[in-house]
């Protein structure tokens, strides 16, 4: 090193060193607790509880009080009502299959599924080879029945003039019968197949056995029909839906309220101003596993419009009376399609409800099947209450 260069060293200030030493003092000095203001101790704020008015609960002012009448919810002794959904469907013992007897190629089809036919209308027509194969047969015995008839009554004359013996004669007797009875059997078979003997036609015809509406259809034109070449022998299925079934689900605590011949009111989903009314007819006998449910049938006459697998409710009345409460007809709210009422709580307060309301009564009172007992005390005119807790 050169002397200038130890005079330049000799000159700069020193102070690197001195600035890291209070740098590290500072540090050390500062309180171990002080921290951030950011910085947090890691538990969580404590919880903020918010308190939720209650809705049903209205609370009116001491001025206001007197203006909510209270009266006491009488009783009355009347049988409950039974409610239960149920579908329409047809009566099975009015349902008939039409069927082609004869098998063969389907050559004209007149109606379809849903229409309306009456009685010995003409539905269908098939070509059928075994028309052919029965006239012959019917053919053949007209022939064998002929020449039965014709040796019998020679045998006959030969017996009177003592030619043949009796029992030849009785031979003959015996094998005209015969031919008389397949003759009988070969018209009776044209007659199964619709064929008119004195004009036979290879095409037969189907006639609605029944009037009623076409709610089942198995076949098409060209398609097979017949009892052995179809995949189904009924080629339609028409139902009298002058009488309709209502097949209800009533849960199995519910059905000893009911009994066969029960009257049973029934309103449609798609009518509910038209109900109709029906008896019971059957109570199944076998639950559904796993609904807990047993089939009520209801027997109702169609008055036109039911249609098979409408909705509706059913409604039994109960075979047991039971205590129901009675309020005035104004002090039950009908509010979302469902029933409240008013019922005094404590000091200006009022506290809404649910009720299960029944029918309406005589003087304007209505009954209430669940949601209030007999006794306890309801405002007269919830609306009225309503209306001034929205206010």
């Amino acid at each position: 090193m050169t002397l200038i260069q130890s005079l330049r060293d000799a000159r700069r200030p020193r102070f690197g060193r001195a600035s890291m030493a209070l740098s590290m003092l500072a540090l050390l000095l500062l309180p171990a607790g002080c921290k951030t203001k950011d910085d947090g101790d890691g538990t969580p704020p404590p919880a903020k509880v918010v308190h939720v008015a209650d809705m049903n609960t209205i609370t009116v002012n001491q001025a206001d009080a007197g203006k909510f009448e209270v009266v006491t919810a009488g009783q009355i002794e009347a049988p409950t009502e039974l409610r239960a959904t149920g579908t329409v469907f047809p009566d099975i013992s009015r349902e008939v299959p039409v069927i082609s007897l004869a098998n063969g190629r389907v050559v004209d089809i007149r109606t379809r599924l849903d229409d309306n036919v009456k009685k010995g209308q003409l539905l269908f027509r098939v070509q059928s080879a075994d028309v052919s194969n029965a006239f012959d047969v019917y053919l053949k015995a007209v022939t064998d029945e002929q020449l039965a008839r014709k040796a019998f009554l020679r045998a006959k004359e030969l017996y009177e003039h003592g030619a043949i013996a009796q029992g030849m004669l009785e031979q003959a007797d015996a094998a005209e019968k015969d031919a008389k009875a397949d003759l009988d059997a070969a018209e009776r078979q044209l007659n199964v197949l619709g064929i008119d003997k004195d004009h036979p036609s290879t095409v037969v015809d189907v006639f609605a056995p029944i009037s009623g509406v076409i709610i089942g259809q198995n076949v098409t034109n060209a398609a097979a029909a017949g009892v052995t070449l179809s995949g189904s022998a009924t080629a339609f299925t028409i139902a009298d839906l002058s009488t309709v079934w209502i097949l209800c689900d009533v849960y199995e605590n519910d059905i000893p309220k009911l009994r066969l011949g029960q009257e049973a009111r029934f309103v449609l989903n798609a009518y509910p101003d038209r109900p109709i009314t029906g008896h019971i007819s059957d109570i199944g006998p076998v639950l559904d596993p796993a609904l807990r449910t047993a089939k009520v049938r209801v027997q109702v006459a169609n008055p036109g419009f039911l249609k098979l697998g409408m909705f509706g409710t059913a409604t039994f009345t109960s075979l047991k009376k039971e205590t129901h409460a009675t309020v005035p007809a104004d002090a039950v709210l009908h509010l979302h399609d469902r029933d409240w009422v008013y019922l005094p709580s404590g000091d200006r307060q009022f506290k809404r409800t649910e009720v299960r309301a029944g029918k309406m009564l005589e003087g304007n009172r209505q009954e209430v099947l669940s949601g209030i007992q007999p006794g306890q005390q309801v405002v007269n005119n919830a609306l009225l209450l309503e209306t001034a807790g929205n206010q």
